[in-house]
């Protein structure tokens, strides 16, 4: 059974109540006590403190203050009024169970307005802060794409400025070279010209000369001293001779040459000619260093240590449209394959380069054993162990001393003997 807390005092205004609960020695908490419009109840177990209020009050607020061991309650009417008592008198039970009822139910509705007054609050905060998150991504995102903007603007300048720059040098330089080319040209002709005049007699007329006796005896000389002047004979008249030589390629005497080396050497050349000008449209347009195999290879290696394989591939078949022949170009592209995980191509151009590195000699020797081991290790990748061991073996054969290489095929043959006993 409850114990009624039944000291208390209350005054009035025309607009407020006062009340003063008595609480001591009990220990309140705002959970304590529950109030609505003309219900006040504070529940202090076992203690009870109940009163049907006289008349409406404004709950929204009302105010309790707990301190000292009294709860001062400070109720604000809601009509201007002087109240008879502070609660309803001669009250029956269901009278008052029914403002117990209506009370509790009134306080349910109003936690459930607040409820939901707190959750459109809730939402239209988040909905705000979604609104404002998305404006300063947006503001960022459009302040990233001018800065992006800004910088292609920049190096598009600084690009054409150095377009224009090497145009500038190659025009500079063409106009130099023509110069000493012009320079050259009156060089030549001056000295063409001097020449001329020191090998040309002039025509002036028969041209006289005294010829001296010559000391010694009289007799015995060839000319005497009474020789008459003689006139000398006019320079002989300019001719062109013509001379038909054998049409040679070579610069060499045909007797020196080597016949057989020679139309080897004319052959390999007429094929490069014929693959270069096999699609002379993909390669007009390009520089005369990216026609060069040995420049594409140079550019393919940096590629490849930088990473970016898939150009350093691109850059080696053109080289190898290029030249075909030569056999570093097929194991640097291998290397991009098995990094680019195009095994079956890998093993292509392994086993290109080893078709090319023929006959096997020393200087050959390190190529070899790569194209061994990195077609061996796209064999292994596609589980064809079998295949990758003999390669490795193969590589082990030619450089012994190689621990790695001897290593890797110990692991190959551990792997073929797993896969043995699991069959």
């Amino acid at each position: 059974m409850p114990v009624w807390l039944r000291e208390h005092s209350w005054r009035q205004t025309a607009s407020a109540v006062y009340l003063s609960l008595p609480v001591r020695g009990l220990r309140v908490t705002p959970a304590n006590i529950f109030c609505t419009d003309q219900y006040l109840k504070v529940s202090i177990p076992p203690f009870l403190f109940e009163a049907i209020l006289y008349a409406p009050i404004d709950d929204t607020n009302s105010t309790a203050k707990i301190g000292n061991g009294i709860i001062f309650f400070t109720l604000y009417k809601k009509e201007a009024a002087m109240w008879d008592s502070l609660t309803v008198g001669n009250a029956d039970k269901e009278k008052l169970q029914y403002l117990r009822q209506n009370a509790v139910l009134k306080a349910h509705e109003k936690a459930k307005e607040e409820t939901e007054a707190k959750k459109v609050t809730k939402q239209e905060h988040k909905k705000y802060t979604l609104e404002a998150t998305m404006k300063l991504e947006e503001a960022e995102r459009k302040r990233i794409e001018d800065l992006k903007e800004k910088e292609r603007q920049k190096v598009t300048k600084e690009l054409e400025l150095w377009k224009k720059q090497q145009e500038d040098a190659e025009k500079q330089k063409r106009v130099q070279k023509e110069g000493e080319l012009h320079e050259e040209a009156e060089q030549l002709k001056e000295k063409k010209n001097e020449k001329m005049n020191k090998t040309r007699i002039p025509n002036e007329g028969p041209s006289k000369t005294r010829l001296k006796p010559t000391k010694g005896c009289g007799s015995c000389s060839m000319f005497s001293e009474n020789l008459k002047e003689e006139q000398l004979p006019a320079p002989r008249s300019a001719a062109t001779i013509k001379i038909n030589f054998t049409s040679r390629v070579f610069p060499t005497a045909l007797r020196e040459s080597r016949v057989a080396e020679e139309e080897e050497w004319l052959r390999k050349q007429a094929e490069a000619r014929r693959t270069v000008s096999a699609d002379l449209s993909e390669l007009e347009d390009l520089k005369e260093e990216e026609k060069n195999p040995d420049w594409l290879k140079e550019k393919a290696n940096k590629m490849f240590a930088t990473g970016n394989y898939l150009a350093a591939v691109n850059a080696y078949n053109l080289a190898v449209r290029l030249n075909n022949k030569l056999p570093l170009l097929y194991l640097n592209r291998a290397a991009c394959h098995l990094k680019l995980r195009n095994l079956h191509k890998a093993i292509e151009d392994s086993s290109k380069a080893l078709e090319l590195l023929t006959p096997p000699v020393p200087d050959n020797e390190n190529a070899r054993v790569k194209a061994y081991v990195r077609r061996g290790t796209a064999f292994c990748q596609l589980e064809l162990y079998t295949e990758g061991l003999q390669d490795y073996e193969a590589a082990l054969k030619i450089d012994p001393e190689n621990k790695t290489i001897a290593k890797d095929a110990e692991k190959i043959r551990h792997l073929i003997q797993g896969t043995m006993q699991d069959s």
